[in-house]
């Protein structure tokens, strides 16, 4: 499988093909970026990592490597300010994306991957332009559940990674936590109140936090952990993953990405899911997508 990840020098997009090297797939990683010597500073890096985990293969590429690729991660952002919101970002990242679309053959038949912010609005509007299946157009949002369950495992008094959690709607500020979903170690849990509460505030808190400290990087661990795993499962059989879709009426939202659960595979989001929600939760992920809608009609159509 052929992997180019448009963007591939910053800190998500190494960090992706360093986590994909550590797979021993027999995966083609193709890293792009504008910063050549950056690109060749990485793949010269990733040779050796490659010697310590053989199976696949990392060079560096140019933007027509997107033309062929199995799967496309696109990472390519302007940088993050200090105050800045993700929606702020979205002028000057759908130019970014634009200029991407528009290397696509017609008929393109990889699946792409958005990782660029804000990813809801940039999903939409690069399925409309690329015409590409909604269903191999996908965000990827796995940090916001991830976030999720690190809060409730903290107000829970329980380990990282026993908490099953999940988080839909938009990327950012009118996400949709479920709390009605949460289980440790496989058993339904209703956390407290007093638990919600701490846990959607670690949620809600963590990228102002993070954004305030000005370290000039992302969540770059996190991000290329998570992408590296959402690519292998497009090479897999079938996976639950919450990702960012355009829905075509699944929870009476038509035309616009958001957050749901899906289950991805080689033809990208095999199944979208609709699950049973509250009738808050349902009401705040209409309105989550109301939020998209606007955004995404609130730049000229390029």
């Amino acid at each position: 499988m052929k992997v180019t990840i448009v963007g591939g020098a910053g800190g998500v997009g190494a960090s992706t093909a360093f986590n994909l090297a550590l797979t021993r797939l027999p995966l083609e990683v193709v890293v792009v970026d504008r910063r050549p010597e950056m690109v060749i500073s990485h793949v010269m890096d990733l040779d050796q990592v490659l010697e310590q985990s053989p199976g696949g293969t990392v060079r560096s590429g140019s933007i027509s490597d997107v033309r062929d690729a199995d799967v496309v991660v696109l990472v390519s952002a302007t940088p993050l300010t200090v105050g800045t919101s993700r929606l702020e970002y979205l002028e000057q990242n759908a130019a970014i994306a634009d200029e991407f679309a528009d290397e696509l053959p017609a008929g393109f038949a990889g699946v792409i991957v958005v990782v660029s912010n804000p990813v809801d609005p940039l999903v939409t509007r690069l399925q409309r332009r690329t015409g590409v299946d909604r269903r191999r157009v996908l965000g990827y949002t796995l940090n916001d559940s991830l976030r999720l369950r690190t809060g409730l495992a903290r107000a829970l008094g329980v380990p990282p990674g026993s908490v099953q959690a999940w988080v839909l709607g938009e990327h950012g500020d009118a996400s949709v936590p479920l709390m009605g979903r949460v289980s440790v170690n496989g058993l339904h849990v209703q956390p407290t109140t007093a638990q919600a509460a701490a846990a959607e505030e670690y949620l809600r808190t963590w990228y102002v936090r993070h954004v305030a400290l000005d370290s000039g990087r992302s969540s770059t661990w996190t991000s290329g952990l998570g992408v590296a795993r959402m690519v292998t499962a497009l090479a897999g059989a079938g996976e639950l993953w919450p990702a960012s879709i355009v829905l075509d009426g699944e929870y009476g939202i038509e035309g616009v990405a958001v957050t749901v659960p899906v289950t991805i595979g080689r033809d990208g989001a095999e199944v979208v899911h609709t699950w049973e929600l509250g009738s808050g939760e349902l009401a705040a992920l209409r309105a989550s997508a109301e939020v998209v809608r606007a955004a995404a009609g609130s730049i000229a159509a390029g």
